[in-house]
């Protein structure tokens, strides 16, 4: 049973409901969490003392004496466990370390090539994990939960890459029950786009509650974000934008009666392969940004093109969803405003007022530590969802050591 159909079938608030409450990073008296509650004094005391015992909270001062001894005042205790992160891409990955609020105590970039398999690179974030924790003194924490982000469809029930293009041997394979052999914790798997969006809506629009992130580099993809929830679909598959098929318009750099897909149009690699079959030295995305700085007309006609079939894929979405923001993130995003004003120029001419009215089309600005801050946020809303935490007090589980 989830938690609101818990709430909803009449049971009372538990210990994790208490520290659903204590997540706002204030510390509260017991007689606060009485009158948010609605709970017995008696009952909240021994959730509270629970809770302390356990490690997930603990004293924080006094509050204001009403006449007598002041109260003591409880807090979450956000150094109770750690979350180990990943954000894999096609050839670079970054791990770090995160506690259970979602600040990112430690990482670290590198290069990989996920091409090499899932035992080679799972192998090598495991140790850069070890490295992590060894190196900023954060070994004797308990490690709550895991969350990587991989760049192909995932199957997030299982945690397993479903048929990667871009990942050859990972098809299927239980990176969960591998990555448990050295954490045995929850380890918890999505497409990278997934939580690229978590990370940008944490960092950059918190209010917001209807945002869709976009990845333009080797392959295109979304994160959608409806209500406040990550919108993943009956299997996981939600957002692949990559494969719907663009419609040919008067601007369209394929022939009418030409179907293709979209990041048979748009992605880094097609950009660069147009470049190419035009004689500039352009191999991958990279080198696209790079002759987009450099003022490569050619090379900024292709992005602003392939901004605009972005964006015909893209109106469609706005039709459908009608979110308040779109975020542009990914490789090619990072040639400056030339795909944004390829996007833009088409989703506000071919969507309803009502949907672009107030509609912001904008870059990423949560930067690169966007996907392992996502990948922790993802793993802190299951290991710290109400039922979990109940089921650990109940168990007498402690998360400090």
């Amino acid at each position: 049973m989830s938690d609101a159909e818990r709430l909803s079938a009449g049971a009372s608030p538990g210990a994790g409901d208490i520290v659903q409450l204590l997540l706002d990073g204030h510390a509260h008296t017991k007689a606060d969490l009485v009158h948010l509650t609605g709970l017995a004094r008696s009952t909240v005391s021994s959730r509270v003392d629970a809770l302390v015992e356990s490690g997930l909270v603990s004293f924080a001062g006094e509050g204001a004496s009403t006449g007598g001894r002041p109260p003591s005042r409880v807090a979450f205790n956000p150094r109770a466990g750690l979350i180990l992160a990943a954000d894999l891409g096609a050839s670079h990955g970054t791990v770090a370390i995160a506690d259970l609020s979602g600040h990112i105590l430690a990482a670290r970039r590198d290069e990989i090539d996920i091409a090499a398999g899932p035992l080679v690179v799972l192998d090598t974030i495991l140790d850069e994990w070890r490295r992590l924790l060894a190196d900023n003194n954060l070994s004797s924490i308990r490690v709550a939960g895991v969350g990587i982000g991989v760049p192909g469809p995932v199957e997030h029930s299982t945690g397993r890459p479903y048929n990667p293009p871009i990942m050859p041997g990972w098809d299927r394979f239980d990176v969960p029950e591998y990555v448990r052999r050295s954490f045995d914790v929850p380890v918890l798997v999505d497409n990278d786009v997934n939580i690229l969006a978590l990370g940008e809506q944490a960092t950059t629009f918190p209010d917001a509650t209807n945002l869709v992130f976009v990845k333009v580099a080797t392959g295109i993809g979304a994160g959608i974000i409806v209500g406040g929830h990550l919108q993943r679909g009956a299997q996981g598959s939600a957002g692949d934008m990559g494969h719907v098929r663009v419609p040919h318009s008067a601007e369209s750099s394929h022939a009418p009666g030409e179907e293709r897909d979209l990041e048979a149009l748009a992605s880094g690699s097609a950009i660069a392969e147009s470049l190419r079959a035009q004689g500039l030295p352009a191999e991958n995305s990279s080198d696209v940004v790079d002759l987009v700085r450099a003022g490569n007309s050619t090379a900024i006609d292709a992005t602003r093109q392939a901004g605009r079939d972005v964006g015909e894929v893209l109106a469609t979405v706005v039709s459908l969803l009608n979110p308040s923001i779109i975020v542009l993130g990914g490789s090619i995003a990072g040639a400056g405003e030339h795909l944004l004003a390829g996007v833009r120029e088409v989703v506000y001419r071919r969507s309803i007022p009502l949907a672009t009215q107030h509609l912001s089309i904008v870059q990423t600005q949560a930067g690169e530590r966007a996907g392992v801050l996502g990948a922790a946020i993802m793993v802190i809303r299951e290991v710290l969802s109400p039922a979990t935490i109940d089921a650990a007090i109940a168990a007498g589980e402690r998360w400090s050591r």
